[in-house]
């Protein structure tokens, strides 16, 4: 491992897994004036993305600056033993606690700056490090993109309109289909023929998935032209599983950071909203038990550290690059050998142990946070999540959404969250437009697209790009959406994502370093489970085949087991636990005969199933293991035979369990007549996820996308 910190001398121009150069000059952060035309940068995805030639990069690392780097990682040889953490911990709080203390002093005394600074320096007990430090080079002397003025047609080319169909990622989707109706509000004419665009959404990892197969269950004319994920990494990802209809070159139309946000009142108290940390001070704390209240607010509970999935969203996958980059010694130059090293993933295993759980896109997280605050607080559910600056600036607006498809708006939170740029880098997303090149697409529809793409990298495309929330090319904001999303004005470095090595090799990983599930698949088995929903399948055997095909999620360390509810004539629980939560690596076998031979019965005491078995998984719960149950359920609770426990008493019994042993309960509404308001609050009361398959038909698919929060 080496332990490097991050240099900003490597210039010019980003390279995939490097940083970029600061400008000299801050560059507008509303409108490009310059209407004249400019050279249109590209992305290569075959030998190595760089997505914006030499725009210069934007962030913020807090008063500290980007002259304030530290270390990224461990060194060789760092000892592990918990009574060491425990230490470094004990010693973190106490600095966190002289350093709160001191901003304090500081705004007192801030007219005379000079001493103040010095008091600071003095107390950090790192004064005599800091003088050491070399002065940091001169930033290269980076000019700003002029962005050319769009050229529409005089009048618009015959019909039928040529259709240029977009895939874009869950997190871009928005300013996708804004760029869209903007370019279709111009008349355009190409080959003759007018043009409409139109987009669809995904969610990254299974975009990447459907390009690399060619789109087998989509017929000719419903497939995409133009591929817009949120981060080239998916190309690579798609390239990897054996994509051919992906063009060699891409553009990026859009920039956003990939940051850690924080509550507000939780930024302040732990000191990072005036002095940003590193990805190492992120990690360290988050696995601290005891830093909430060590700071004098045990009200707060544990660090809760949200992430989304790698296999899924971008800023998962950001999260494990720095994660990896830590372990390795720097985020900048990560390389697929130090991945494969046993002990840097044995580092990163350990950070990965303080992820509260993952989740498939940055709004699941942000719309739980916001629950909780009606409730409460935000800090009932996180303490920081890792997310895009788009998502930071939608929620401080109070945009939500629930299932990353239908946004909701409502009063912006009394919680604001704060984006915080770690010291020793944060990556970038470079939203690549990708013209596939499968068959189905005419000569005509490629010239098409090419035109959509020229359009996004106008000066009137990218006033769209800042206005949907994102840095246009030369990494400038919307002036609104800096504000409300209190973003970074301040131009430091920032980090190109690694290369496709890097990126395939991190993938792989994932299995073997994500924090261990302790999960009980919890199945309705009542009468109603035998309903047919197609020829050769009731809602039971379809359950059965979706749950086998979840269960190849899991791996060696997963604790995984089966339980069935149903109530007999004579009032008891049935069959309740045939496969006991167990290594899945040891017990799959007896998983999968358990399975297969559930069978239906009886009536649906859906309330008491769920408090039994919540309280068995509480009592025995374990901090290094994401605590959960899968619940799938096809109906409302009804126990004719016998009285059971109440809806009230059951979520007041979950939200008691939640503070001290938390159970994640995920429900699944499978079928039209499941009781959907009783399984939403059941997943909300103990932090976890609800899932929609009411259309029985989708319910492989709805459980291969909830167990990637494992």
């Amino acid at each position: 491992m080496r332990d490097r910190t991050r240099g900003d001398e490597d210039a010019p121009g980003p390279r995939r897994g490097q940083s970029s150069p600061p400008p000299t000059a801050a560059l507008p952060t509303s409108s490009v004036p310059d209407p004249s035309p400019a050279p249109v940068p590209s992305a290569t995805a075959a030998t190595g993305w760089t997505p914006t030639g030499s725009t210069p990069s934007a962030g913020s690392s807090g008063p500290s600056g980007p002259s304030a780097t530290k270390p990224a990682g461990a060194k060789p040889g760092r000892p592990t033993a918990m009574d060491e953490r425990r230490e470094r911990r004990r010693k973190r709080r106490k600095q966190i606690m002289l350093w709160t203390t001191v901003a304090g002093i500081v705004v007192l005394v801030g007219s005379i700056g000079t001493v103040s600074y010095a008091i600071v320096s003095n107390l950090a007990g790192s004064g005599a490090a800091a003088a050491a430090d070399p002065p940091p080079a001169a930033p290269a002397v980076v000019k700003p993109i002029v962005f050319p003025q769009d050229e529409p047609a005089a009048t618009a080319g015959a019909e039928p309109c040529v259709t240029v169909r977009v895939l874009s990622s869950f997190e871009n989707a928005e300013m996708v289909e804004s760029l869209a109706n903007a370019y279709n509000a111009q008349p355009r004419n190409v080959a003759g023929s007018c043009v409409t665009v139109t987009s669809s959404k995904e969610k990254s990892g299974a975009a990447a998935a459907v390009v690399a197969a060619g789109f087998p269950n989509s017929p000719d004319d419903e497939k995409p032209i133009v591929w817009l994920p949120d981060s080239s990494t998916w190309v690579d990802v798609a390239q990897s599983e054996g994509a051919t209809a992906i063009g060699r070159e891409g553009t990026s139309v859009a920039i956003s950071n990939i940051v850690l946000a924080m509550p507000k009142p939780l930024a302040q108290a732990i000191g990072w909203s005036s002095e940003a940390p590193t990805w190492s001070d992120v990690f360290e704390s988050a696995g601290d038990a005891d830093l909430w209240s060590g700071l004098g607010h045990p009200e707060w509970g544990a660090f809760k550290l949200g992430k989304t999935s790698p296999l899924v969203a971008t800023s998962g996958e950001a999260a494990m690059y720095a994660s990896y980059g830590t372990a390795a010694g720097s985020l900048a130059d990560l390389t697929a050998a130090e991945v494969d090293d046993p002990a840097v993933q044995a580092t990163v295993h350990e950070n990965e142990t303080s992820t509260s759980h993952y989740m498939a896109t940055p709004e699941h997280f942000l719309w739980h946070a916001r629950q909780a605050e009606a409730s409460g607080s935000s800090a009932d559910f996180l303490s920081a999540v890792i997310v895009d600056e788009k998502s930071v600036w939608d929620y401080n607006r109070g945009i939500t959404s629930r299932d990353g498809i239908t946004r909701t708006q409502a009063d912006p939170p009394a919680e604001q969250l704060i984006p915080i740029y770690p010291t020793d880098g944060y990556y970038a997303a470079d939203n690549p437009a990708m013209r596939l090149t499968g068959a189905w697409i005419d000569p005509v529809e490629s010239e098409a697209a090419a035109d959509f793409i020229r359009y996004a990298l106008t000066a009137q495309g990218q006033s769209v790009v800042r206005g949907a929330g994102y840095r246009d090319l030369n990494r400038a904001l919307d002036e609104s959406v800096q504000k409300v999303g209190q973003l970074s004005d301040e131009l430091t470095t920032a980090l190109a994502f690694p290369g496709a090595d890097v990126v395939t090799a991190v993938q792989a990983s994932f299995p073997d370093v994500r924090k261990r599930a302790n999960v009980l698949f919890l199945l309705d088995v009542s009468g109603s489970m035998d309903e047919p929903i197609s020829p050769s399948d009731t809602k039971l055997t379809q359950a059965r085949k979706a749950i086998e095909a979840a269960l190849g999620h899991f791996t060696s360390g997963d604790d995984v087991g089966l339980a069935g509810f149903a109530q007999s004539p004579d009032g008891a629980l049935v069959p309740g636990l045939v496969s006991p939560v167990a290594d899945i690596g040891t017990s799959r076998d007896g998983f999968l005969g358990a399975l297969n031979g559930i069978t239906s019965m009886g009536d649906t005491p859906l309330y008491q199933a769920v408090d039994d078995f919540a309280k068995q998984q509480a009592a025995s719960w374990t901090s290094d293991h994401i605590n959960a149950i899968v619940l799938l359920s096809d109906g409302k609770n009804d126990t004719p035979n016998a009285p059971t426990i109440g809806a009230e008493q059951m979520i007041a019994d979950l939200k008691d369990m939640h503070h001290a042993t938390p159970v994640l309960i995920f429900t699944l509404a499978y079928g039209a007549d499941a009781d959907v308001p009783t399984l939403q609050s059941i997943s909300s009361a103990t932090g976890a996820h609800y899932y929609d398959a009411t259309d029985p038909s989708k319910l492989e698919a709805v459980l291969s996308e909830l167990v990637t929060s494992f």
